[in-house]
C-alpha cells in the first residue's frame, strides 16, 4: 500500500535542499498548506454530508429530496452556503457579547481539532501523538464549552435550557465514548492513532474480529454514545425544534449559525471516522489470509478504504436518526447512566481479562 509519507518527505526536501530554505520557513510553509488542506477538506466534506443527509432523509420518508438546483440538486448546498455567507450577523440586545462571539469559534475549533486526528492513509495523518487518543478526547470536549457559552450568552431562556441539556448530555456520553476507546487501547497496546491502525493491518486484523465479543460491544456502545455526543437524532434534545425553537443557536445568524451547523455535520463524520479507525481498521484493507486476494486489496488506496468505511457508518447513523423518534431528556440520561456506562465498564474489565489470558485472535 502506498505510504503518503514519501510525498511529505519529498516536499520537505524540495523546500530545504532544492530551494535552500531554512527549517523555520520550510515548516511554516508546510503548516500553512496543511492548514489550508484541512479547512478545504472540512468544508467539502460538510457540503457532501449536508446533501447526503437530505437525500437519505428523503429516501427513508419516500420523498425525492433536492432535485431542482443543478443536476440532481447538487448545487442546492452551494446555494445555501452562499446565502449563509451574505446574511447579516447581528447581536442580541442585552446579550453577553464576548461569550456570544466566542462560542461559535470554540465549537468549530473543537470540531476541526478532532478532525485533524483522523488518519486518511498510511503516512497521511496530521496530528499523530503517542497519546493521541487522550488528546483527541480532550480537544473534542472543547465543543461542549462553546455550546454552553452560546446558550448562556444569548440572553434567551430557550437557549439556556438547551445549553444545560447539551452540557449534561454531552458530558455524560463522553464517559462511554472514552471507556470504549480505552477498551481498544487495551487490545492494541497503544494510544497512538496510527499505531491502532497498524495493529489491524494483518489478515482478519480489524479490532471487531481480533477482540470478538468485547470489541463488538465496545463498537456498538461507541456508535450509540457518539450519536448522542454529536447531538444527532434520536438524541437531538439540545435542539428540539418543537419546544426550544433552535436550541442554543436560536439567536445566531449568518456564519455564527453556520459554524454550529458545520460542526454538527462534521462531528457526525468524526464519530464515524474514529469508529472506522479504531474498530474497522481505518485505511487498512480487508485481508483474509489468501495471498492473491490480499494483494489485490493492497492496490486500493488507503484513503478509499477509510472514506468508504466512514461514510458507511455515516449512512448507518443517518438511518438511525430518521427511524427512531426523539427521546426525552430523562430517557437520554437513563440510557447512559443506567445502561451504556455500566455496560462499557463491565466490557472494559472483560477486555482486560481477554488480553491478559491471550483469548483474543492473534
Amino acid at each position: 500500500m502506498f505510504d503518503f509519507s514519501q510525498v511529505t518527505t519529498w516536499f520537505h526536501d524540495l523546500l530545504t535542499l532544492t530551494l535552500g530554505l531554512g527549517d523555520f520557513w520550510a515548516i511554516l510553509i508546510e503548516c500553512v498548506l496543511v492548514g489550508a488542506a484541512v479547512l478545504g477538506a472540512y468544508s467539502v466534506i460538510a457540503m457532501i454530508l449536508i446533501f447526503m443527509e437530505r437525500k437519505v432523509c428523503a429516501y427513508f420518508q419516500c420523498r425525492i429530496g433536492p432535485v431542482r438546483v443543478g443536476p440532481w440538486g447538487l448545487l442546492q448546498v452551494v446555494a445555501d452556503v452562499l446565502k449563509m455567507l451574505i446574511k447579516e450577523i447581528f447581536f442580541v440586545d442585552k446579550a453577553d457579547k464576548l461569550l456570544y462571539i466566542v462560542a461559535p469559534f470554540l465549537v468549530i475549533f473543537g470540531s476541526v481539532g478532532a478532525f485533524c486526528f483522523l488518519p486518511w492513509n498510511r503516512g497521511a495523518h496530521i496530528l499523530d501523538f503517542n497519546v493521541g487518543v487522550f488528546l483527541l478526547t480532550a480537544i473534542s470536549s472543547i465543543g461542549v464549552v462553546g455550546i454552553f457559552l452560546a446558550g448562556w450568552g444569548s440572553n434567551n431562556k430557550y437557549s439556556v435550557v438547551s445549553a444545560m441539556r447539551s452540557a449534561v448530555q454531552m458530558i455524560s456520553y463522553e464517559m462511554s465514548l472514552c471507556l470504549c476507546l480505552i477498551t481498544a487501547v487495551i487490545l492494541t497496546g497503544t494510544m497512538q492513532v496510527s499505531g491502532i491502525v497498524e495493529a489491524q493491518s494483518g489478515p482478519w486484523g480489524w479490532l471487531i474480529v481480533q477482540g470478538h465479543v468485547p470489541a463488538l460491544i465496545a463498537f456498538v456502545v461507541f456508535l450509540i454514545a457518539g450519536n448522542a455526543e454529536a447531538n444527532r437524532g434520536p438524541f437531538d434534545m439540545a435542539e428540539a425544534e418543537s419546544e426550544l425553537t433552535a436550541g442554543h443557536h436560536t439567536e445566531y445568524s449568518g456564519m455564527g449559525f453556520g459554524f454550529f451547523y458545520l460542526a454538527e455535520f462534521l462531528n457526525l463524520f468524526i464519530i464515524a471516522g474514529i469508529a472506522a479507525t479504531v474498530f474497522l481498521g481505518g485505511w487498512a484493507p480487508i485481508q483474509i489470509g489468501v495471498e492473491a486476494f490480499d494483494e489485490v486489496m493492497q492496490y486500493i488506496p488507503g484513503i478509499v478504504w477509510f472514506m468508504g468505511k466512514a461514510f458507511l457508518l455515516v449512512w448507518l447513523l443517518m438511518w438511525i436518526k430518521w427511524t427512531f423518534p426523539r427521546l426525552r431528556i430523562d430517557q437520554i440520561l437513563k440510557l447512559e447512566w443506567k445502561y451504556l456506562m455500566p455496560m462499557a465498564l463491565i466490557n472494559l474489565v472483560l477486555m482486560t481479562v481477554v488480553v491478559a489470558l491471550g483469548l483474543y485472535i492473534k
